[in-house]
């Protein structure tokens, strides 16, 4: 047994000391100067929590960015995954359709968010875009809306930007149903189960976990959103698309406020963790099937 933990211990050490060196150390020194107020070009100062007090008491758009954010988190959770769950179900049986329908819904799973960024905001174009004129063809009229700077459009808009496109969690499931045995669908075709039940009472209980691990990488996801909402509105219009990440990366490059980025960091980081030991409470994935 010594011997057995001393292979287990070798094997062990680069991923350890690698993460240690490369992420730990980040994170200590993340939240040690998060009670500084930093600049560059200017010395370090303890101010202990007056940058949490600051954000939490008085910076208005700081909560908006959290309240958004836990609002993508949310439909990310809920709506992205169950478009993929829902995806998968007849897309994973022999159909014709299945495999040029699965590269299909993939594709934007494997374009750049800058890209994407690009394609929706030509597609929103006031002038020339494509919804525009396909809405203007549909009532007859000339439509100009700016889909990504009107405040009562811009959060639908740049959350459809990702919402649909759930490609990963339909491979993801796809590929745990075929890891169920052939029989438990004869078996239930005996009993006179139809395929809608089958897929009710019978795959979906025995694809709690990956669709439990799908939610989790959904929601931390929405932890790190940042190029498309740049590529697209910046946050605004005002604070209306304002994510956590978007608020840090603007306190960072455009206030050089470094100390109170940091707190912003950590703050992020708690939410990651929060929303990570939630979905595995609702899936219960700690616990044996």
């Amino acid at each position: 047994m010594t011997k057995n933990r001393k292979w287990i211990a070798l094997f062990l050490a680069p991923g350890l000391i690698l993460f240690a060196f490369v992420f730990l150390s980040a994170i200590v020194v993340l939240f040690t100067t998060s009670f500084t107020d930093w600049s560059i070009g200017r010395d370090m100062h303890f101010t202990g929590l007056k940058n949490y007090v600051q954000l939490i008491t008085q910076d208005k758009g700081f909560r908006t960015a959290v309240k958004n954010t836990v609002i993508w988190i949310f439909l990310q959770s809920t709506v992205h995954v169950a478009i993929g769950v829902l995806a998968a179900l007849p897309l994973a049986k022999k159909h014709w359709y299945s495999n040029p329908v699965r590269t299909i819904f993939f594709i934007p799973n494997v374009i750049s968010s800058a890209a994407l960024g690009m394609l929706f905001l030509c597609m929103m174009n006031p002038q020339f875009g494509l919804i525009n004129n396909l809405f203007g063809k549909l009532l007859g009229t000339k439509i100009t809306q700016n889909w990504f700077m009107d405040p009562k459009t811009a959060f639908g808009t740049i959350t459809m930007t990702w919402m649909p496109y759930a490609g990963l969690v339909t491979i993801l499931v796809i590929a745990e149903m075929t890891s169920i045995s052939q029989e438990i669908y004869e078996a239930a075709t005996i009993d006179g189960a139809t395929p809608l039940q089958t897929d009710l009472y019978i795959v979906l209980p025995l694809m709690k976990n990956i669709i439990g691990t799908s939610t989790v990488l959904a929601a931390t996801s929405m932890l790190q959103k940042l190029d498309i909402i740049m590529m697209t509105t910046n946050g605004g219009p005002g604070f209306t698309t304002m994510n956590m990440p978007m608020y840090l990366y603007r306190t960072v490059f455009s206030n050089n406020n470094y100390g109170l980025a940091n707190a912003q960091g950590v703050l992020l980081i708690l939410l990651g963790i929060v929303a990570l030991v939630t979905v595995r409470k609702i899936y219960a994935m700690d616990k044996e099937d």
